[in-house]
Parts: C-alpha cells; sequence; structure tokens
C-alpha cells in the first residue's frame, strides 16, 4: 500500500508532513511512533537508508510529541547521547535517534550507553517497494516543475535499482536530459537519461 501522508498522530497535518508517503516500506515504523507512550524505555532507535525520509519523518514525530530528535546517531559525542537518553526518562519526553545501523554495529566506547542503546527498541525503514518507487519518482519530478505520464515513471522504474539513491540519481538524471532538450519527460528523454547512469534499454530489473 502506498498513500500520501496522513500520519496517525492526532493531530492537524503541518505542511512538510505532505512530503512523506507512507507505504509498506516505512509503515512499521510510523506505527511504533504512533505508540510512543507504550515504549518500554522512552528512546527508539530509527534505521534505514539515507533519502528514505527518517530525517523528516523524525522531525515530525519530535514536533508532534514535544520529544527529541536525533539524527545520524552514530556519529554524535557519546556523551550528549548518554545525557539525552537519561533526560527522556525522566522527563517522560521520547527520544528519537536516527542512525543507518542499529546500536549493535555501532563502535560504541561508553559501556552505560551501549546498554542503554541496546534496551531501546528499534525499528526500521526499508529500501522502497514497487509502489513507493513509483510515487516518489513522480512527486520528485513534480517538485521540479516538470511532468511524465505514468508509463514513462513506470519504465524508468523498472530499470533502476530499489533504492532512494537511484531514485534521486535518475530524477536528476529526467531534470538535465529535458532541460538540454527542452522538452517533456518523454520515452525519448527517459532512455537518454539512462543512458547517464549507465542503464541500457535492454536492462529490465526483475521484481
Amino acid at each position: 500500500m502506498t498513500d500520501q501522508i496522513a500520519l496517525p498522530f492526532a493531530w492537524p497535518a503541518e505542511e512538510d508532513e505532505r512530503d512523506f508517503i507512507i507505504s509498506d516500506a516505512n509503515e512499521a515504523a510510523v506505527r511504533h511512533l504512533e505508540h510512543w507512550s507504550l515504549w518500554p524505555v522512552m528512546a527508539t532507535i530509527l534505521t534505514g537508508p539515507r533519502k528514505s525520509g527518517r530525517s523528516l519523518l523524525g522531525r515530525i514525530f519530535a514536533a508532534k510529541t514535544g520529544g527529541r530528535f536525533i539524527d545520524e546517531a552514530e556519529d554524535q559525542d557519546e556523551e550528549r547521547l548518554f545525557h539525552a537518553w537519561n533526560a527522556a526518562q525522566a522527563d517522560r519526553k521520547p527520544l528519537l535517534l536516527a542512525a543507518d545501523l542499529p546500536p549493535a554495529k555501532w563502535r560504541i566506547r561508553l559501556p552505560d550507553l551501549r546498554s542503554r542503546l541496546l534496551a531501546s527498541p528499534i525499528v526500521a525503514i526499508e529500501e522502497p517497494d514497487e509502489k513507493l518507487m513509483g510515487a516518489l519518482i513522480e512527486k520528485l519530478i513534480q517538485a521540479r516543475g516538470l511532468a511524465a505520464r505514468p508509463e514513462v515513471v513506470r519504465y524508468v522504474q523498472l530499470r533502476i535499482e530499489r533504492s532512494y539513491i537511484a531514485i534521486g540519481r535518475i530524477v536528476d538524471a529526467l531534470d538535465e536530459a529535458a532541460l538540454a532538450r527542452r522538452r517533456p519527460i518523454t520515452l525519448p528523454v527517459a532512455r537518454e537519461a539512462l543512458a547517464t547512469m549507465g542503464v541500457t534499454e535492454d536492462t529490465y530489473r526483475l521484481l
């Protein structure tokens, strides 16, 4: 399933929430954040690929709950994380830490921080499913002031790897190809854009 964001928090949607699209790739993480009051500790680790919307989701979560969001947590000062985790428990305000990988794979020097992070729930945003890929490609194209017919979007999404990075790259390439040709994003423009990424006409990604 893929929907324009209707985050289940019981508040009106803000403008930036409309930029987040819920699908099977991230729904479990969204539902977990919805029920933050039931967390066993007032902290959760959110993992997921870069460009997956995890930072946007974290900012929305912090704004809605009054909690705190720390991005790229694995690269932050350990004392800062330690005190933030303890403060979340004392204040009963949720702490959300976003990272590429779960804490077990971080290089943590402070034993007390490691034990706290390993006791915290972990939720993940997965690589995009097919419907999310199509929705993101279309949305990013529209954000450039361009348009592409559904069959063109489908054509390119079946020929790139299933990743958020690849989605960003193909939209950049489509934008550049359309600008160079001074025409809408058509199949010939899409083929040219794919060629700049090293993708040939014969390439077809199996679902």
